[in-house]
């Protein structure tokens, strides 16, 4: 599959490469400018606000930020914010939450790219290695830190994470980029930006690779790596009348690894593909009213293949039917076949048929298998469109206003037992009103309705004191909301073997005889939150600061594991957070800047995976400088207490030259190492490394 985007990828490179014009530099200016010095944020709201009139708290990395830190994936970059929890199941699967609770699946955050939801409607997770986005192309990230489906609807019940994407026009020229490393990186990103008629548009590709972790608790190799290509394509219209035409497309074909499993499974490794097209019209009714209507079309296939050698009772139908009946009984019966009893005359007969299959079987000495293939696959469509309207009828009052519509549809036969498709509308409304000099209020809220779920509203109130004018006082109070992904509510999971030899019960095509149903009935995670904050920014000295205190209840929470053998969701479980954090940016000088954050969370839950996957301490520090004759260094920290038992501490270093060649081009060769500051297995005890460090060398050039 993977054979299939490369000469696309190389055929689009070679058209764009015939225009190239002068790109802008390394580190190009910021996306907003306006005349306030308050740094200004959209997440919160969709209204473009400065910092200390936003009705929450908003975390900003900018491209100098994100280009010192040296990360190559979003997950590494949001260890920058404060409260988030960033854990990995293995070396491809990546899971991020904010303050904690299930970090095995992302499932309670909203994750947009330029405001398409990257978040997966079958099964509940971001793939964060499968975005086909590139980390050169991000302009911005902005974090909005508490719940917000006000504002982006459900999942958006503990943050949300806005990647923004730079501009086709402020991305002129060609950039190419290569990194390698240890631990088996080899990446590769190539873009080149031109102008056609009133257009602008940038072409982007690369292709990515890793070997993930090294070896498992026991001291075996790992096969968690992945690799991938992938391409977008975006454009900028400016149309008559103040309007704009925006879209994009994209794909990503690559491979994640995969442990081998139990029962004779061999190398189910996960062929990915990704695709997506999105649309944006903005137009201007009047200096004071302006409209936005988005649409966006994405699919992400999933596919697992692999061989099987099982023994023949598994797929026994006389086993399934009593796991049907009572899957403990039947967990027990493969064990040990002769040491069980039924409780009921049908599950005593069920249990003698089995017990006649493993005899025939010669199950007592050596049991007799058979061999075969076995599939898990996915396909997950979204179609998406929305009308957003914006309106300042006065200069102390704005209104953010719109509907949207959206269509899921899931196709499993191994997850889902075949297809399930939700329709979902939304309506919602956020409100900013100065009633007088120095007070504000904001207040919002977003009414949802989908097939499976039903109708929920969530509501948020928020006053700002802005007692000087570059510092306010802050109280918030919202609810939100999680409705349970087609996964949690709509599973028939099982497993079908293939081209099975020997036949089984006279066919080459059986069950495995554990099958997992959902309940049906599951109801949407609620949270409600408060919060108090203090934001500030002194111009003079180019200081900025935030700092919040917040409390955090989460009702009808589905906290259990959802595996094959014990898959039992349920709305019992409940958690609460309250704790502090903050943040401080500060460019000490035109040469250096330091950045602190620090989060202490408090929390306490019902399921015992929600206890242990919450730090109670977690934080940054860095430090980057602008040396004589283009040198520039930076180091970072990123420590956490614990994350499923384990402490984490770690320091990037980055060394960085830029050499200014012929006319408008540019080199920078830079040096990156990670060292782990302690000896621990990262979330999971089968996440180990054999060296606490990582050299990385890439080089980037602009022309």
């Amino acid at each position: 599959m993977r054979q299939g985007l490369r000469p696309l990828c190389a055929a689009l490179w070679l058209c764009a490469g015939s225009s190239a014009v002068t790109s802008l530099p390394i580190g190009a200016e910021d996306l907003f400018t306006n005349s306030s010095e308050v740094p200004e944020v959209l997440t919160a709201t969709r209204l473009r606000q400065p910092s200390t009139e936003v009705p929450g708290s908003v975390t900003v990395l900018d491209r100098e930020l994100i280009r010192a830190s040296g990360a190559r994936s979003i997950p590494e970059l949001l260890r920058l914010v404060p409260g988030m929890k960033v854990g990995y199941r293995n070396g491809n699967q990546v899971n991020v939450n904010y303050h904690g609770t299930s970090i095995t699946e992302a499932r309670r955050m909203q994750v947009l790219v330029d405001g398409r939801s990257v978040y997966r409607p079958g099964l509940a997770s971001v793939d964060w290695v499968d975005i086909p986005l590139a980390i050169e192309d991000i302009e911005r990230i902005e974090v909005f830190r508490g719940p917000n489906t006000v504002t982006y609807g459900a999942n958006a019940l503990q943050a949300v994470v806005n990647v923004i994407t730079r501009n086709p026009q402020d991305s002129l020229g060609t950039r190419s980029k290569v990194t390698v490393g240890e631990r088996g990186v080899r990446e590769f990103y190539g873009s080149h930006g031109f102008t056609a008629g009133n257009a602008s548009l940038r072409l982007s590709l690369g292709s990515r690779q890793f070997d993930g972790f090294d070896e498992l608790a026991d001291g075996s190799n790992y096969h968690n790596g992945s690799h991938a290509e992938y391409f977008t394509l975006s454009a900028l219209h400016n149309l008559v009348g103040e309007q704009t035409l925006e879209w994009q497309v994209g794909a990503k074909q690559g491979e994640n690894e995969r442990p081998t499993e139990d029962f004779g499974l061999s190398d189910p490794d996960v062929e990915a593909e990704d695709y997506f097209g999105l649309m944006r019209w903005k137009g201007a009714v009047s200096t004071s009213h302006e409209l936005q209507v988005q649409g966006y079309i994405q699919q992400q296939n999933r596919s697992q293949d692999w061989h099987t050698r099982v023994p023949i009772p598994l797929f026994d139908p006389s086993l399934g039917k009593l796991y049907q009946l009572n899957p403990q009984l039947a967990n027990a019966t493969v064990k040990n076949p002769f040491a069980v009893v039924g409780t009921t005359p049908e599950e005593t007969a069920l249990l003698t048929a089995f017990q006649m299959t493993v005899v025939n079987n010669n199950c007592m000495t050596s049991c007799n298998e058979s061999t075969g293939t076995t599939q898990a696959r996915t396909h997950e469509r979204r179609t998406d469109i929305e009308l957003q309207d914006t309106w300042r009828p006065f200069d102390n009052f704005s209104l953010v206003s719109g509907l949207g519509a959206r269509h899921d549809r899931a196709d499993s036969q191994t997850f889902l037992g075949g297809t399930v498709s939700n329709d979902s509308w939304r309506a919602f409304s956020n409100a900013e009103w100065r009633f007088a000099p120095n007070w504000l209020l904001n207040a919002g809220g977003m009414f949802e309705h989908d097939e499976l779920s039903g109708s929920n509203f969530s509501p948020r109130i928020a006053l700002n004191w802005l007692f000087v004018p570059e510092q306010s006082l802050r109280a918030v109070y919202s609810e939100a909301v999680r409705r349970p992904d087609m996964f949690e509510q709509n599973a028939v999971w099982s497993y079908q073997g293939r081209n099975m030899s020997p036949l089984i019960s006279g066919s080459s095509t059986a069950s495995y005889y554990q099958v997992a149903r959902a309940p049906g009935d599951l109801e949407p995670e609620h949270i409600h939150a408060s919060e108090l904050g203090w934001n500030a920014y002194w111009s003079t000295w180019q200081l900025s600061s935030d700092i919040r205190l917040f409390y955090e209840e989460l009702h009808k929470q589905i906290s259990e594991p959802l595996r094959l053998d014990n898959f039992n969701p349920s709305n019992a479980n409940q958690s609460r957070f309250h704790g502090a954090e903050g943040q401080l940016d500060w460019q000490a000088s035109p040469r250096d800047r330091l950045r602190l954050t620090y989060a202490y969370v408090d929390n306490t839950a019902s399921d015992k995976i929600d206890r242990r996957l919450t730090a109670r301490h977690s934080g940054s520090a860095g430090w980057m400088h602008e040396w004589n004759h283009d040198w520039h260094t930076s180091v970072f920290y990123y420590g956490a207490d614990q994350l499923n038992e384990y402490p984490f501490a770690r320091t990037d270093w980055r060394l960085a030259k830029r050499f200014q060649l012929a006319h408008e081009q540019r080199l920078e060769i830079a040096l990156m190492w990670q060292l782990r500051l302690d000896d621990e297995p990262l979330t999971w005890a089968e996440n180990n490394q054999r060296s606490r460090s990582q050299w990385l060398l890439s080089a980037e050039l602009d022309f």
